[in-house]
């Protein structure tokens, strides 16, 4: 069931599984991509691993506030926000929780936030998980036809969404595995039906090409981080994977041979293995400052 919080100036959508005794994790989803994209299944997987999982949308995404006012983003102008923003709505959102700090898992975008959270709000942070995701834009520059439809121009139409989304996945998916178009025309459409807001997409990617890069101060984080990636990553390249664990102290570098910039579903129960595992061997909760 979708709920709605009042976090850092704006109205944030949620939801939640497992049972709120167990460990906090906080999911946070990619550039353009909705709380709908963390699969109902993986969700539930990570659940039973003894998890209470919040997935949410995030700003300029899905159900949460949108910045309409602020247009399409001019190339040379401020963006609208950063990274940190978008950090410091997470932190908020975990208040709101009741939750003083939590595990945090970001997947491509979200990984950006996830670890600029870590960086701002290191009390807040019990453990980092970071998937598919880079410590800055130069790390990793995706191939030219992943930065195609990256860039290509948004469609109008639901039909129009659904076809192009199954056209970006056949780029950027995973090539040793089967695409799901099923899945992926189904996500496309329910996203669709959700908010379509190719401005707030506009905006977000904003925001990732004005932060600059984070490789000096994760260099300064002492929290546990498990980097998982795709070695077959067209839009975010395994090197970003390679310089984000390389950057953090300590951290754990997971590769997957065939897998691309998603999360194929055979590999679910592996994925989830290696957050449980991760979030499972921290024993003692910090809280900010």
């Amino acid at each position: 069931m979708i709920q709605r919080a009042a976090a850092n100036g704006i109205e944030i959508a949620y939801e939640s599984f497992g049972s709120p005794a167990g460990r906090p994790l906080l999911l946070i989803m990619g550039l353009g991509a909705q709380l709908i994209h963390w699969d109902d299944d993986f969700c539930e997987l990570l659940a039973e691993q003894g998890h209470h999982v919040v997935r949410f949308d995030n700003r300029d995404a899905g159900l949460s506030t949108h910045l309409h006012d602020e247009g399409v983003p001019q190339w040379g102008a401020p963006s609208p926000y950063l990274l940190d923003d978008l950090a410091d709505d997470s932190a908020a959102l975990m208040d709101v929780l009741g939750w003083p700090a939590a595990h945090v898992v970001g997947a491509s975008m979200g990984g950006m936030i996830a670890q600029a959270l870590a960086i701002r709000h290191p009390g807040r942070v019990l453990s980092l998980t970071s998937i598919m995701s880079t410590p800055g834009p130069q790390a990793a520059p995706p191939t030219e036809a992943a930065a195609a439809v990256l860039l290509a121009k948004p469609a109008a139409d639901r039909e129009a969404v659904v076809a192009d989304a199954l056209r970006t996945w056949a780029v950027i998916g995973s090539p040793g595995y089967e695409l799901d178009r099923e899945r992926v025309s189904r996500l496309a459409g329910l996203a669709f039906d959700r908010c379509h807001d190719p401005a707030g997409t506009a905006r977000q990617l904003a925001a990732i090409l004005a932060s600059g890069d984070r490789t000096s101060p994760l260099g300064g984080l002492k929290v546990p981080a498990l980097v998982i990636h795709g070695e077959d990553d067209q839009l975010v390249p395994v090197a970003g994977g390679r310089a984000t664990a390389a950057a953090i102290p300590g951290a754990r570098l997971v590769t997957y041979p065939g897998m691309g910039h998603d999360l194929p579903r055979p590999l679910w129960p592996a994925i989830v293995a290696e957050v449980g595992a991760h979030t499972g061997s921290v024993t003692a909760a910090v809280t900010e400052p």
